[in-house]
Parts: C-alpha cells; sequence; structure tokens
C-alpha cells in the first residue's frame, strides 16, 4: 500500500489548512476587540478645552448601588441622628400597603410565611426557622431596625439591599406592621360597614 493511500493522510492536509484559517481569523478578532479607541487614565486629550480626558459626572449623578446618598437619611439608611428609625419617611396610603404586600409575598414568604409567622415553604424543608413577626420584641422593634435586617441581613438570612429598592423596602415594612396588628385588634375596631360583612349582615 502506498503512503499517499492512507485515508488519514489524505486528510490531513486540508484540516491544517483549515485549524490555520481558524487560528488567524481567532487572532484578528482578539485584536480588534483588545485594541480600541480609548483613553487611558490621566491621558492628555485635545478635543476638550481643558486638555483633560476624564471628564466630572454629569449634576446629579447618584453611584449605582450607594444606598447611602441622597437628601433623605431616613430614606435611604432607616435611621434618623444615627438611630433605627420609629417613623416612615411617606405616609402609608392603601397603594403602599398592596405594593408592601406584593414584594412580601415575592422576597419573604419563602421563609417568613404569607402571615410572618416564619413557616414558609423553605422551612417546611429543612431550612433553619425565623422568629415569627408577631412576638413581642420584634412588635415592638422600631421601624428601622427592620429596614437594617432587610438591606444588610441578619442571622441566615441574606441581605436584600441590592434587590429590593428603599421604597419597596419601606413598603413591605408596613406591611408588616400591618400584618402584626391584624393580631391585636378586636371586631370592635374593624369600622361598621366592615363589621356588618364580617358578621355576615348585608
Amino acid at each position: 500500500m502506498r503512503p499517499d493511500s492512507n485515508p488519514r493522510q489524505r486528510l490531513a492536509g486540508p484540516w491544517t489548512l483549515a485549524v490555520l484559517a481558524l487560528l488567524l481569523a481567532c487572532a484578528g478578532c482578539r485584536l480588534d476587540m483588545h485594541v480600541q479607541p480609548r483613553y487611558n487614565p490621566y491621558d492628555p486629550s485635545d478635543f476638550f478645552g481643558d486638555g483633560q480626558s476624564a471628564r466630572l459626572p454629569v449634576e446629579g449623578t447618584v453611584p449605582r448601588g450607594d444606598l447611602t446618598l441622597g437628601p433623605d437619611e431616613l430614606l435611604y439608611t432607616g435611621k434618623t441622628n444615627n438611630q433605627p428609625a420609629t417613623e416612615f419617611p411617606f405616609p402609608l396610603t392603601k397603594e403602599v400597603l398592596d405594593r408592601g404586600r406584593e414584594r412580601f409575598n415575592i422576597y419573604c414568604t419563602p421563609c417568613h410565611g404569607l402571615s410572618g409567622d416564619g413557616d414558609g415553604m423553605i422551612v417546611q424543608r429543612g431550612f433553619r426557622r425565623p422568629p415569627s413577626f408577631h412576638q413581642e420584641r420584634l412588635r415592638t422593634a422600631p421601624v428601622g431596625h427592620y429596614f437594617d435586617v432587610i438591606t444588610n441581613g441578619f442571622g441566615v438570612m441574606y441581605p436584600y439591599g441590592y434587590r429590593v429598592p428603599p421604597r419597596d423596602r419601606w413598603a413591605i415594612i408596613a406591611y408588616v406592621r400591618a400584618l402584626q396588628l391584624s393580631r391585636q385588634v378586636s371586631i370592635d375596631d374593624v369600622p361598621e360597614a366592615e363589621r356588618k360583612k364580617l358578621q355576615g349582615g348585608s
């Protein structure tokens, strides 16, 4: 058998050329992607009047993810005079509570459960049980405590500061307060029209 009659040897030439062509194409793409028309830090520029390539941020720019910035300390930190706040940064309306319930059901119920008793689905599957929102310690905790826990985490709870915007955190806290109050009211605290519905009247 002649050496060049081996099928592998006959295919070696075209495959080698194909691989070389692919390598050359990749090298060309890499060069184009790595060598870009950009300024390095502190490079001079003749385009701007001050001769500098670095520009100041546009007025009013807030760095992404920096929750400590902003004129409203209460809204963004949950503190007043560096102490956990005892009041909300905006009025509580039905829309705020509805938003809080929606966000609570998304982010909180897997561990805390729908009613805040700490019996969510993750707990039912063996995860550590969080405390009930209805125990005395948490019913009397300032709202700023909740804001800090949601933002930075606590114990085995992960921080949600980068997932839940500040206003939504406050809405969740408002809904938690509503859950807590729901265990502390009597039928006499219910408006008369709603009381009749509960009692089976028209």
